[in-house]
This record gives structure tokens, sequence and C-alpha cells, in this order.
């Protein structure tokens, strides 16, 4: 398995019991598989995906990518490792307004060495190719569309060829043909690249595209 999520809480102290926002959650996942979750505000969905982002820490249990316990790495070998294995598209696409499209697909790769620049630049122009923004490379932001921009960061998230993409809420800002163009985008590129997708959404229509749901109520994490 490529990601595995064993028994993964999270508790916040408070000044009387603590607060319990995920609750022995626990996943299996190989390349090729794709998840999507729902569940209502506030019900740990964000909290589940930081953890497996290594955004934030669990309080109990244990994450495994590819073989690896993230956590157990020191912060500069953990920094090297999300950066490499992990890949993000948020809600709010991120990008650089100063910077042309491709330099913003580019930015991830100017901390990782593992390939030369004309190499990760090729690759680059690639995944733009395959996203249709092939004609928009010295575009900025401000030059596109919104479902445009969620294209150019779905390109940016997988430029280093990530095992794990994870986008939270990522059609959130669309309408609902751009919101479906950019789940069917996301859901091809990822069968392409063989990764492991885990989405958090709140839009049914966009949960109905995986082969796989998961709903979060109360911390808990159950098959939909």
């Amino acid at each position: 398995m490529s990601l595995v999520v064993d028994n993964v809480s999270k508790e916040y102290a408070t000044r009387a019991t603590p607060l319990s926002v995920l609750r022995g959650a626990s996943l299996r996942l190989d390349r090729g598989d794709a998840i999507a979750v729902m569940g209502p505000s506030g019900s740990g969905k964000s909290t589940l995906l930081h953890i497996l982002g290594t955004l934030d820490r669990p309080t109990g249990g244990t994450v495994a990518l590819d073989g690896t316990d993230p956590f157990a790495l020191p912060e500069a070998e953990l920094s090297t490792f999300r950066n490499s294995k992990i890949g993000f598209v948020f809600q709010d696409h991120h990008l650089l307004p100063q910077c042309s499209v491709l330099e913003n697909v580019l930015i991830p790769t100017l901390v990782n060495k593992t390939t030369g620049p004309a190499e990760t630049e090729a690759y680059a122009r690639q995944l733009l190719d395959r996203v249709g923004l092939g004609a928009r490379l010295d575009h900025r932001p401000a030059e596109l569309s919104g479902g445009e921009r969620q294209r150019v960061a779905v390109a940016r998230a997988l430029v280093l060829k990530p095992t794990l993409l994870l986008a939270d809420e990522p059609t959130g800002n669309l309408d609902r043909t751009s919101a479906h163009a950019v789940g069917e985008l996301l859901l091809e590129l990822h069968r392409q690249e063989r990764t492991v997708l885990v989405v958090v959404t709140h839009s049914a229509d966009l949960a109905k595209l995986f082969p796989r749901r998961f709903e979060m109520n109360d911390g808990a994490l159950q098959p939909a």
C-alpha cells in the first residue's frame, strides 16, 4: 500500500477536556486509488487532509507514505519529503500574481534538485498542454478565468510527480460548469499519473465522480 493511515486521532488542548476533532481514522490506499471525503463543516475533513499532507501532526496513530513515517523525520527532511511526495490543490489556487502560468507551475521545482531544470520545464509544459493551457504559458493569473487558474494549480501539484495528491474543496470557488470540468480533469490526470488521490469536498456532484466515497462525521471516517 502506498498510503497507510492507522487509527489516527487529533486532539487540541482546552481549559476543560481536550477537544477531539479526529477519532481513529484509518485508510489503506494504493497508487491509482481515488477517494472523495464528504461531511459537514467542522467534522474533521480538513484536519485529516492536513495530517495526510504532513502540515499537521496527529495526536495518536500512524501515517506511512511509500513505507515512510513522515512524522519520524527531522524537520528539514520532512520538508523535502512533503515537497517530493505530496501535491496540493486548494480551494483558492494560491498562484503568484506576478508570475506567469509556466513560472507558477515550476515553483515547487525551485527547491527540488532531483531533476535538471530543462527536464522539469519540459514536463511542466507538457502538463500545461494536457490541462488545455499550452497556449497561455506567458499569461499572468489575472488574465485567466477561475477554472483556468485552478487548472494551473492542478498542473503545479503534479509537476514533481508526487505519490499522494490532496485536494481541499478544489471546485468550491467555481461555477457548476467549470467545477465539473476541473473535477474531470483532476481525475483524468490522477489516472494517467497513478497517484493516490484524496479530495475533500462539500460538492455531491464532485463526489459522484469518484469510485470510492467516505463520510466524515464528528471526527469519524466511514465509507459512504
